[in-house]
């Protein structure tokens, strides 16, 4: 099982928010490249960025971020927030990023969404997944699709797409373990699809009953910055 440490950004700040709201942020010390390449040193394979501006608003100004990560690590990067449309998706894989996260897009905008998949197929596009009550959320969880999980899970696969990230939004950013029973259902109705577990990640034990489930990779955020995590032993877990 892959572990992908998390940057979520603000404002060029690292920052967490509780779950998804944007009235509870907590900034942390290292700016977004400082701390890519910390997880950079230690080993780790990839990064999970996310612009919560552009997850909310829907303009990605984080270009110049990506860039400098990619220029100074050997870090591959998932990024999400903003993707709004095709030209979104070819611009951030022109900028370097190895894996487009695409949330809202593939609910409102399923034309260009569609697009996107025949383009740059499953191994760039990873699906955004935001659960709220078994539905999926998309402008930055603010928004109610009234599309299910399942339904969209069905959907994305039929075009080919395999993974995906998975979030229970109830469980972000609280430090009280992952969704461990809806990761067990998703996998057992779907047991081919690359399912990315985050929010709700702890301690390593979370960990190890994700990769219990098979789960594809899990997404560590705020249990890092919270030192509830070691990174070495979360680099160690990870090799």
């Amino acid at each position: 099982m892959l572990i992908i440490p998390a940057i979520d950004i603000i404002d060029n700040s690292v920052v967490r928010l509780t779950e998804g709201r944007y009235d509870e942020v907590k900034k942390y010390n290292s700016t977004p490249v400082e701390q890519a390449v910390k997880f950079d040193k230690l080993g780790f394979e990839w990064l999970h960025v996310i612009d919560l501006i552009a997850s909310r608003d829907g303009t990605i100004n984080t270009i110049n971020i990506i860039t400098e990560i990619k220029a100074k690590t050997e870090l591959k990067l998932e990024f999400g927030g903003g993707i709004r449309s095709f030209n979104d998706v070819n611009e951030l894989i022109e900028a370097g990023v190895d894996r487009v996260i695409i949330g809202s897009m593939s609910v409102k905008d399923k034309s260009d969404f569609e697009k996107a998949a025949s383009e740059f197929g499953p191994d760039k596009i990873v699906v955004a997944s935001d659960v709220l009550n078994e539905f999926i959320q998309i402008k930055g969880w603010t928004e109610n699709s009234g599309v299910s999980i399942s339904d969209h899970i069905e959907y994305c696969r039929a075009l080919g797409l395999d993974t995906f990230l998975v979030t229970d939004i109830k469980k972000d950013g609280l430090l009280m373990g992952p969704s461990k029973e809806l990761y067990k259902n998703l996998l057992n109705d779907y047991p081919s699809i690359k399912l990315i577990a985050s929010g709700g990640v702890s301690k390593m034990m979370d960990l190890q009953e994700l990769r219990g489930l098979n789960c594809y990779a899990a997404v560590v955020g705020k249990a890092i910055y919270e030192n509830k995590i070691d990174m070495k032993e979360l680099s160690e877990f990870a090799g």
